[in-house]
């Protein structure tokens, strides 16, 4: 088996064309370089190299076994790597930030169990209602709900949220709801979220897709809470994610009506920002302990 040490001379020549070039790249006296040379191209029984003025020029053997070079000190590295994953401890602090829908439920209580599994872990917790910008989050784990906000981080979507059209029975009293998204028109619209600052489009199993385009909103919100709470209140029609709106029903019976119950809104997105690139351990378990944290009948 080669030397790496040999190797890695070897291919930093090659790659510098000059033995004095790659042996300040290497940080090695230049003597030291070339001895390392002439006992790979002894343990080969042929040169690698031969000079041209001032630089060297690898031979046909130099260069065929160049790319065998490479490959071996790519593969070593992977080797070292995968066994620095094995002897990293998951510790240290994680800094985490998660969409204000998340603020209760699933989330906490899979933070708490990840926790208690890794006790060498602290995290530092941020709730957020806007996606991180184009210079921010690298390094960092987002709990995302939305669309992928283009920030230069990966995006993993895990699952995603139906929606609804939803209203309270104060607001239906006196008062017929649509049968048709063409008769939306004639309601008061309540989007405080901005989710249909752009037109929504709402599809039905069997009737296709319907374009509305309701009035601006003159009051923009960035919580789904205040958002419900307004539909509650009798404000009109609006959008709630489906589990949002259940959740709601259990503690508060009654206090919400689902409107045009065949006719969907476009479901949210559900997913994971991080750093692209390899990860340290205590990302890559906290983001595989979301994942299988997830509930099933999210998934």
């Amino acid at each position: 088996m080669q030397d790496l040490l040999e190797l890695e001379g070897f291919a930093t020549v090659m790659a510098c064309g000059s033995l004095t070039e790659a042996a300040r790249r290497l940080g090695l006296p230049k003597s030291t370089l070339s001895r390392r040379l002439s006992q790979l191209e002894s343990r080969l029984g042929q040169p690698l190299l031969h000079r041209r003025g001032n630089r060297l020029q690898a031979t046909e053997a130099g260069l065929l076994f160049e790319r065998y070079s490479r490959q071996i000190l790519r593969l070593a590295e992977q080797g070292r790597q995968a066994m620095d994953d094995l002897r990293e401890e998951v510790s240290g602090e994680l800094v985490v930030r998660v969409h204000s829908s998340f603020i209760r439920g699933w989330f906490p209580l899979a933070l708490e169990r990840f926790l208690a599994d890794y006790p060498g872990v602290r995290i530092s917790l941020h709730t957020e209602t806007r996606p991180p910008r184009a210079d921010e989050g690298q390094g960092e784990i987002w709990l995302w709900l939305g669309s992928d906000p283009d920030c230069g981080l990966r995006h993993e979507v895990l699952c995603r949220w139906p929606c609804g059209l939803y209203a309270s029975p104060g607001y239906a009293a006196g008062r017929e709801l649509p049968a048709h998204p063409s008769e939306l028109p004639a309601h008061p619209w309540v989007d405080w979220l901005g989710v249909a600052a752009e037109g929504l489009i709402l599809r039905h199993d069997t009737e296709g897709e319907y374009a509305f385009q309701p009035p601006p909103s003159r009051l923009t919100v960035d919580n789904y809470m205040l958002q419900l709470d307004a539909l509650v209140r009798g404000q009109g029609i609006g959008v709630l994610p489906v589990r949002f709106a259940e959740g709601h029903l259990k503690a508060h019976p009654g206090n919400l009506l689902a409107c045009l119950p065949g006719w969907q809104p476009p479901a949210l997105p559900l997913g994971l920002l991080y750093s692209f690139g390899r990860q340290p351990k205590k990302v890559t378990a906290l983001l595989a302990h979301l994942r299988h944290s997830l509930p099933h009948d999210w998934r």
